[in-house]
C-alpha cells in the first residue's frame, strides 16, 4: 500500500511539473530560446509547446484540449477565451508583432508595397485573416495603401504564419510574413532591402499578442512560474532578438 502511495505521488509530481503551452505559429520560433532559457531557472520542470494558427489552437481549447498557457497572435483570441470562461487570467500583452514583405529572389524593394502591383508578381503569400492574426494585419496594410481588391486573385492562403512562410519559400513570388520568420536558421541567409522590407506601421497597428492561462493550468505552479518567466527581462530579450517589440 505504502508503494502505491508513493507511485501516486511521484506520477502527480511528474504531472504537476509539466506545462503544455499552445503557441502562435508566429512565437514558435522563438519557443526554443525560451523553453532553454526557462529550464536553466528551473530544470525540474518540463514545457511541451504545441504550435498552430491562433485561430485554431483557440477552437481546439474550446473543445477541451488540455493546454495550460495560450500564447495567441493576438489580444482578440486570448480575451475572448478569458470572458467565456477558458481562461482563468486576463489577457496581457507579451509581445507586440511586426509585418515585412518577403522575397526570396532579389529584388528593388524600395517601391515596398506597390511592388505587389508589378505584372511579375503574380503569386503572393498571405496568412488567412480568417485564422490568423498576422493575415488581419496584411489585409489592413493592403487596403490602407489601397490596393487590396486588386491584389486579391494574386493570393495564396496560409493558415498560419509559419505556413505562409513557406509558401513564401516554395511557391509564390513574395510573401507578406512576421518579422520574427527571418530568424530561423534557415532564413538568416536573406538581406534586408535584397530579400525583405519591413512594412511602414502608418499602414498598420503592430500586433498586440495577448497571453493567458488557460483552466487546466489553474493553481498549476509550474505553470504560472513560466507564466512569470515570460514577462521577465530575459524572456524580452529573447522575443526582441527574433523581431518582436517589447509589450507591457
Amino acid at each position: 500500500m505504502r508503494l502505491i502511495l508513493i507511485f501516486f505521488i511521484l506520477t502527480y509530481s511528474l504531472q504537476a511539473a509539466a506545462i503544455t503551452v499552445a503557441t502562435a505559429a508566429n512565437v514558435g520560433y522563438a519557443m526554443k530560446d525560451l523553453t532553454t532559457a526557462f529550464h536553466k531557472l528551473h530544470p525540474t520542470l518540463h514545457v511541451k509547446v504545441i504550435i498552430g494558427s491562433s485561430g485554431k489552437l483557440s477552437a481546439q481549447i474550446r473543445n477541451n484540449a488540455p493546454y495550460d498557457l495560450f500564447l495567441s497572435a493576438n489580444m482578440g483570441y486570448a480575451q475572448k477565451l478569458f470572458e467565456d470562461g477558458y481562461a482563468t487570467t486576463k489577457p496581457i500583452i507579451y509581445v507586440k508583432g511586426k509585418l515585412v514583405l518577403f522575397s526570396k529572389t532579389p529584388r528593388d524593394l524600395s517601391d515596398a508595397l506597390t511592388l505587389l502591383t508589378h505584372k511579375e508578381i503574380k503569386k503572393i503569400a498571405i496568412a488567412n485573416p480568417k485564422t490568423a492574426p498576422y493575415g488581419v494585419a496584411a489585409k489592413e496594410a493592403l487596403q490602407n495603401a489601397g490596393i487590396y481588391n486588386i491584389l486579391k486573385p494574386k493570393f495564396v492562403y496560409g493558415e498560419s504564419i509559419s505556413q505562409t512562410t513557406l509558401y513564401a519559400l516554395r511557391s509564390t513570388d513574395v510573401g507578406i510574413i512576421s518579422k520574427s520568420s527571418l530568424f530561423v536558421p534557415q532564413m538568416l541567409k536573406y538581406k534586408k532591402n535584397k530579400n525583405w522590407i519591413d512594412i511602414s506601421t502608418d499602414y498598420y497597428t503592430p500586433i498586440k499578442q495577448g497571453m493567458v492561462i488557460l483552466k487546466y493550468g489553474k493553481n498549476n505552479e509550474a505553470v504560472k512560474s513560466f507564466y512569470n518567466f515570460l514577462q521577465t527581462k530575459e524572456a524580452k530579450d529573447i522575443f526582441e532578438k527574433f523581431g518582436y517589440e517589447q509589450g507591457n
